[in-house]
């Protein structure tokens, strides 16, 4: 079900992501003359974005997309968008960026998103984030939004603030072509060995994926 390419430090880990996920893109590129491609939020993606960023692919024909995003103001600082573009949109050419407009709120926002993915069958490649907790995207345990088929959802009552939140759903993500995550750190070490045990996590819920994981987060051999 899952991938593990396991290395020393993190650093390593995200510079081997950003590989893979150069390399997904240019093999979609290739094949259909397009690449749309789901981003996290949170902060240890930002290693693997910043390699990203220095690679020279044909980014005019790459098409970004948020997994999930927190109901604040445009422009807010706890923003997904507003990491990536510092990390990544800002830093590459002819980009072509679909935002989810959480200011508006989570109903209205869910469903003009739905219709922004409504043109096509299923993204290329998606880039989560993990959570202590299982979570993946804002797709938390026990959340009664886990059941909505939609393909962008709302989200009420997060764990963790804010509570009201706009996330791909669990079925938009399942069809998602490939699915790649970063770990790294002593503090995951405990949900990467309840991933590996096959716990019905959200994350563990995807199928396959791709996991870039440095030794700290390894709660034991893979």
């Amino acid at each position: 079900m899952h991938k593990w390419f396991v290395y020393k430090e993190l650093e390593q880990a995200a510079k081997a992501a950003a590989e893979f996920i150069a390399d997904k893109i240019e093999a979609s590129i290739q094949q259909k003359n397009i690449c749309r491609v789901v981003l996290p939020g949170g902060n240890t993606p930002i290693y693997c974005l910043t390699y990203l960023a220095e690679k020279k692919l044909p980014w005019e024909k790459v098409h970004w997309y948020l997994g999930d995003e927190r109901c604040f103001p445009a422009g807010h600082a706890e923003r997904n968008d507003v990491m990536l573009d510092k990390y990544l949109w800002s830093k590459i050419t002819d980009t072509h960026i679909y935002r989810m407009p959480t200011e508006k709120g989570v109903e209205e926002a869910a469903a003009a998103y739905r219709d922004v993915i409504a043109g096509f069958d299923c993204f290329d490649l998606a880039f989560l984030g993990i959570g202590e907790d299982g979570h993946t995207a804002s797709l938390f345990p026990g959340n009664d939004a886990l059941g909505d088929t939609r393909s962008v959802i709302p989200i009420y009552h997060a764990p963790k603030p804010p509570g009201e939140r706009v996330s791909l759903s669990m079925e938009t993500l399942k069809r998602t072509l490939n699915r790649v995550v970063l770990a790294g750190g002593k503090e995951k070490a405990s949900i990467i060995a309840r991933i590996k045990a096959g716990e019905p996590l959200p994350i563990n819920c995807l199928g396959d994926i791709y996991w870039f994981v440095d030794e700290g987060v390894v709660a034991s051999s893979i």
